[in-house]
């Protein structure tokens, strides 16, 4: 389970990726990602700017179209959320992003390794590793 302070939870902060994101895709996951400081003029005003560009959230979302199997999309995301988690514990993800994993309906069946290497193969594209 990823701790508290890393995950995207707020709406505000959804709709900030889902508008002003990037989206990086492969075969089997798709990642929005938005670099905070990148966006300064829309930070809440209640809000410290600093702490607030240094942050690093993320979210998974695995949807029906994936598979209509609640254990199946529910496997998928714990398989995510735990790649996700060792790479924060062990700081190998920037700091300054909200990220959005989003499962695509390829990914169904395929084991934890392959999932990781994708991940990572993302992540390395869009320079946070």
């Amino acid at each position: 389970m990823l701790k508290p302070t890393n995950r995207l939870a707020k709406i505000r902060d959804f709709n900030l990726v889902i508008k002003h994101g990037k989206w990086v895709a492969s075969d089997l996951l798709s990642i929005k990602w938005l670099k905070l400081a990148e966006i300064q003029q829309l930070f809440p005003k209640k809000e410290d700017p600093a702490k607030f560009k240094k942050q690093l959230r993320l979210a998974i979302v695995v949807g029906l179209k994936v598979d209509k199997r609640a254990v199946v999309r529910n496997r998928l995301k714990r398989q995510m959320r735990e790649v996700v988690r060792l790479l924060v514990k062990e700081d190998k993800i920037k700091n300054g992003y909200y990220l959005l994993f989003v499962a695509k309906p390829r990914v169904v069946g395929n084991d934890y390794e392959i999932i990781k290497h994708e991940i990572l193969g993302l992540l390395k594209r869009i320079h946070l590793v």
